[in-house]
């Protein structure tokens, strides 16, 4: 048995080779501190959610019964229903649920990736220092119900007198491998799920 997951997350362009690279290292990190480290799954970055999706759909028709093959891509919206993954990409985003696929091959951060990274105030605290502002960050309470944009924009002002103040790409990739699962399984549904899904997985 093999286990594959696409990523979504390293944006497509002319540093996109070093991205893809730091990609796949933050989410290693990430799942090795779920204590996966020797029972790891073959990690793609892939771009964009099209990207992540196209590149599982290939992988889910080539597949052999027993491998395990999953995308973990944002939700970019709130979900009705978490383990619903499918009906929730088919409603907003018009993707047809591809024969054989099933719910747990679809792993999601909810709304974004940011929300993980404004879940864990500990591991912004000892990133960014000092002068992160964690007034402006967003409330944790049902902290996967927020809009995406507004997790965004409090990330972006919460760190914006930093040395190194939050942007996409290489330093969300080195936040993200800082991170601590309990605290995101204690604070995000999402993460908890995708963390019960690989444990049966791999």
């Amino acid at each position: 048995m093999s286990a594959t997951i696409y990523l979504e997350g390293a944006a497509r362009g002319p540093d996109s080779k070093d991205l893809q690279i730091r990609c796949r290292e933050g989410f290693r990190k990430l799942l090795e501190k779920c204590d996966y480290k020797g029972r790891m799954p073959r990690l793609f970055a892939c771009g964009s959610r099209d990207g992540a999706f196209d590149d599982f759909k290939i992988a889910l028709a080539a597949k052999r019964a027993s491998d395990y093959v999953a995308m973990w891509i944002d939700s970019e919206d709130p979900l009705a229903d978490l383990e619903a993954t499918w009906a929730h990409l088919t409603h907003r985003d018009k993707w047809m649920q591809p024969a054989g696929a099933t719910d747990d091959q679809v792993l999601l951060m909810t709304t974004c990736m940011e929300t993980l990274f404004a879940a864990d105030h500990a591991a912004l605290a000892d990133h960014f220092g000092a002068k992160l502002q964690v007034s402006a960050l967003p409330p944790l309470f049902q902290l996967e119900n927020r809009e995406r944009h507004d997790v965004q924009d409090r990330l972006f002002h919460a760190t914006r007198h930093c040395t190194n103040p939050y942007a996409k790409g290489t330093r969300s990739f080195e936040l993200l491998a800082k991170l601590t699962p309990s605290t995101l399984s204690g604070r995000l549904p999402s993460f908890a799920r995708t963390r019960r899904i690989l444990d049966q997985k791999l």
